[in-house]
């Protein structure tokens, strides 16, 4: 193995020197170029730069304009709506405390703002700015292997180039699914205020804003700055009807308790307060409640039907957030052939997620060795059952759970600082064939803290609920209630609920040097290279609470990451026409590339590309591309510490909590007692980082025509008309990830083979204690799908000028397999695991001018889905008992403007999101607000915004 490495990189080597020696020859002789040619662009997907753009692969670019269109104020969110995007984390998810830990072992990006393109996450989309790799998030959770689109803000971006092609040749690991390029404001002459003010029709989630640009451009110089400011205000989840009640039947961790234990007689109790009581008084020698009789104490058998806690009020469908600014790049000409660059940007992120009262889970499988090993003596003043309550596997406490609403909710408060610094020369040397050199340098880093209010510290809550001796011997600690409704006094959350403080960092260190140009004339054209030299280094680490390292946080408990590592890349581009002005057509020609990355991790890996480009006619193109790729395993994967998320999961070993008394579960499953209930639907899962963990392999292959017919040029009723269809195929190979828990758990009854059971232990009640679910390379990610767009400009007339751009993606097939072949829930048409595959996405965008007005209409596309019905009540929400059918949606958007010609130009625009108020299908399988927030507009969502652009 260590051979081929060694031979592949010297292949790598003598490659490069063979395309570089020859130039630096070449170039002795030359005479200074025209300073002109440092003008030149480089294309996204390609490194060869060329005074004229041909693509050999589709780039779907963002004007300003666009940007401005949409009333957005994210970058992410702007992303998010591009038809080929898939689900991604925005500001609509209220991660932290619901979510847990994610199950790739990388944290919660609470907060942040991902892209995901054509469905395969957004740890395999490489996000770039100026063509320089942008640090990956930190949101004070864990080491995150995606980008936070929230920590780039909008008022520096002059355009956005999204390539949904694999890259890894071009760019290096992530680039699987595609590129979301980034490109600055660079050649801007004055001054930009630009505010914004919008807010739903319900009268909350407001958002304002204000970016202020500024640049000046000399003969050799330009200077750009940029500050902005973003506050978006929350929408509660309460003030909605689909998201203020839980669809999935709420929670077994009620505000009055549930305490379920064995009396000293054998007799087995599972008991509730009654409603409203805050000192309940227990009868004991009452009949247990597998008896039917019902209580006379303060006390009744808990039933989940009736009892079930609502916690969804206490979520919030919009997170709150605040996003400041500040951005400078200066350019200087030295001379014709030589320039320098230098840029800095400092953001910061403030950000809030809210979920409902933490709830106290105590005795076997309460997450916490303090909280299973709990002991409540007969002496304990607050104790109404006068016996010893004994936690551990041979107690007699089969769970305790009590949710005091007393400690209001949790409150978790991110900052997010951002740093990126850059510089770099780039140069042109050359007479007749001109080459282009720069050489860069970057430095960034994420820094995230996060408090965390209203949670609890398990040590304290067992020393509180112990031996009244040692308590009053503990300076601070005070005996707790948790014996009914209200019981908890200021004097006791004190003591069990401190502030926990977390805290996250990612850094990125890159260095490149690139040379392009071209090597000879051939018969049919230049053959135009580009080479290169790439270095980074990762470096990132997650630091929880030391309370947390401890053992004593009694929510989602974790470990320290910490970890790095860097890589050296080589790569090759190579241009080659075949074929001018033939009998063939216009021109034919070949692109290859070739990228060798050296880990300090895992070794050597070479991705090569192969890419056709066939000009017909001036009418038509067709092209097509073939690349293999990878992604290198990130920090938190390989060296994440074990954590836990909660999943909505059924236990097939279980009986049901809604089901009919007598039910018994569908699959009997060893070491489970029959009639065993699933008390609740959230199962709590372990999974952490590998690090064994192999890169992840991917072949991607895309075809596709343009076809601008000339009757449509020039016409009376037409000036120009464009249609493009795109094939894309990605078959990606050891995908990084866990088994989807659901389906583990259901192999494992089926089965009860150690493959899939192994870290599945469970407590002598049948319900699961541990569930292990790491990460591993598994097995397969197969998709493929046609992009479909048209775009026709209308001739300008007496009533203006209208465009038409409409642009589909069509998803044909998607396919994820375990590393055993056993076929994953996601697919196309479903919804699973909060996300979501549309067979089919569209956006139409119609756009009229006339003299100083403006107006646009969008529209927007979402076809039906499926997913599993896990409604308490699937009469109601679901149609049928196993499935739930979501609906297709179509929204629209509208925008109308008007330019005052006052100092450079005053422009006013009002637009409408959703403007007939279309309400998100209902989600049963989603986490939270019942509706699946990365695909979907909020509920009663019709979103009013004003924008006030004034250039001088």
């Amino acid at each position: 193995m260590k051979a081929l490495h060694r031979r592949t990189l010297a292949q790598a080597i003598q490659l490069s020197l063979l395309l570089g020696l020859p130039l630096a020859a070449t170039a002795q002789d030359a005479p200074a170029p025209g300073a002109t040619t440092l003008d030149t662009v480089t294309v996204t997907g390609s490194r060869i730069k060329k005074a004229d753009l041909e693509t050999q692969v589709p780039v779907q670019t963002l004007t300003r304009e666009d940007i401005e269109r949409t009333g957005l104020t994210s970058i992410g969110e702007i992303v998010q709506n591009l038809t080929g995007s898939g689900s991604a984390l925005n500001t609509k998810f209220n991660s932290s405390g619901n979510f847990g830990f994610s199950p790739n072992g990388d944290g919660v990006g609470a907060g942040s703002a991902q892209v995901d393109l054509r469905n395969l996450g957004p740890k395999r989309v490489l996000v770039l700015v100026d063509g320089m790799r942008w640090v990956n998030e930190s949101s004070a959770s864990g080491v995150s292997a995606a980008v936070d689109l929230n920590t780039i803000p909008l008022a520096l971006v002059e355009r956005i180039d999204v390539l949904e092609d694999g890259a890894s040749s071009i760019y290096g690991s992530d680039a699987i699914a595609g590129v979301v390029n980034i490109i600055t404001r660079r050649n801007f002459e004055g001054g930009q205020v630009t505010l914004n003010h919008g807010q739903y029709s319900e009268g909350d989630g407001d958002i304002n804003g204000a970016d202020l640009a500024w640049g000046m451009n000399t003969d050799r110089s330009n200077l750009f700055l940029s500050l902005s400011y973003t506050e978006q205000d929350e929408v509660r989840a309460s003030d909605r009807d689909i998201s203020a009640i839980p669809i999935q039947g709420g929670s077994s961790r009620v505000p009055g308790g549930r305490f379920a234990f064995v009396d000293d007689a054998g007799n087995v109790y599972d008991l509730t307060t009654n409603p409203g009581l805050n000192n309940p008084v227990y009868t004991p020698g009452l009949p247990d409640c597998d008896s039917g009789v019902a209580r006379t104490d303060d006390f009744h058998c808990f039933d989940f039907a009736t009892d079930a806690f609502n916690y969804a009020p206490y979520n919030l469908v919009i997170t709150p957030s605040k996003r400041a600014g500040v951005f400078g790049q200066y350019r200087f000409r030295i001379n014709d052939g030589l320039g320098f660059y230098a840029k800095a940007l400092f953001n910061r992120r403030e950000s809030t997620n809210q979920a409902a009262p933490e709830p106290i889970d105590l005795g076997p499988g309460a997450g916490t060795t303090y909280g299973s090993d709990v002991f409540i003596p007969a002496n304990h003043p607050f104790n109404p059952f006068g016996i010893d309550l004994v936690g551990g596997n041979d107690g007699n406490i089969l769970t305790i759970r009590r949710r005091p609403l007393e400690g209001g909710p949790r409150i978790f408060e991110q900052q997010v600082d951002t740093q990126y610094i850059a510089a770099g020369l780039e140069g042109s040397f050359g007479g007749d064939k001109t080459f282009f050199w720069d050489v860069n340098a970057a430095w960034s880093k994420n820094e995230a803290d996060q408090t965390n209010r209203g949670s609890y510290n398990s040590r304290n809550i067992a020393l509180a609920l112990g031996d009244p001796a040692v308590c009053a011997a503990t300076p601070g600690c005070t005996p707790l209630d948790i014996f009914g409704f209200g019981t908890m006094t200021p004097a006791m959350l004190e003591w069990i609920s401190p502030v926990f403080r977390d805290r996250s960092e990612q850094e990125l260190t890159q260095f490149t040097a690139n040379l392009s140009g071209d090597i000879v004339e051939m018969p049919a054209g230049p053959l135009s290279f580009a080479t290169g030299f790439e270095y980074r280094k990762y470096e990132g680490a997650y630091n929880p609470d030391p309370q947390t390292v401890r053992g004593e946080y009694n929510g989602v408990p974790s470990l320290p990451t910490a970890g790095s590592y860097h890589v050296n890349e080589l790569f090759v581009e190579l241009n080659v026409p075949l074929m001018r002005d033939s009998a063939f057509g216009k021109s034919l020609d070949l692109s290859l590339a070739g990228r060798y990355s050296d880990y300090s991790t895992f070794g050597g890996e070479f991705t090569p590309k192969y890419g056709l480009r066939w000009q017909v006619a001036d009418e038509l193109l067709f092209r097509a591309t073939y690349a293999e790729g990878f992604r290198a395993p990130s920090i938190g994967e390989l060296f994440g510490s074990q954590s836990r998320f909660d999943a909505l999961i059924t236990d097939p070993c279980l009986v049901p909590p809604t089901a009919p008394p007598g039910s018994v579960a569908p699959i009997a499953c060893p070491g489970v007692p029959v009639g065993a209930q699933q008390t609740d639907p959230q199962i709590s899962v372990l999974t952490g980082g590998n690090p064994a963990l192999e890169p992840e392999r991917a072949r991607s292959f895309s075809a596709g025509m343009v076809f601008s017919p000339g009757f449509a040029s020039g016409a009376s009723w037409s000036e120009r008309l464009d249609f493009e269809v795109t094939f894309y195929r990605h078959n990606l190979e050891g995908a990084i990830q866990a088994i989807d828990a659901q389906t583990q758990l259901n192999l494992c009854a089926q089965t009860n083979s150690p493959q899939y059971c192994t870290g599945i232990t469970r407590l002598p009640s049948g319900e699961i204690d541990e569930f292990a679910n790491f990460l591993i390379n598994l097995g397969s990610i197969k998709t493929d799908g046609w992009d479909a767009d048209i775009f026709w400009t209308l001739p300008e007339t007496s009533f203006g000028q209208f465009k038409l751009s409409w642009q589909n993606t069509i998803v044909t097939r998607y396919e994820a397999r375990g590393a055993a072949g056993q076929l994953q829930p996601q697919g196309v048409g479903v919804v699973v695991n909060d996300s979501a595959i549309p067979e089919w996405t569209s956006n139409a965008v119609f756009g009229w001018k006339m003299d100083n007005w403006f107006a646009s209409w969008t529209v927007r596309h979402i076809s039906d889905m499926e997913e599993a019905c896990l409604a308490a009540d699937p009469a109601i929400f679901c149609t049928t008992p196993t499935t739930n059918k979501i609906d297709a949606i179509t929204y629209n958007d509208a925008q109308v403007g008007y330019k005052f010609n006052w100092m450079k130009g005053l422009e006013i625009a009002v637009g409408v999101n959703n403007m007939f108020s279309k309400d998100p299908p209902v989600c049963t399988s989603c986490s939270l607000n019942g509706y699946e927030a990365s695909t979907y507009d909020i509920p009663d969502g019709q979103f009013w915004y004003v924008r006030a652009d004034l250039r001088f």
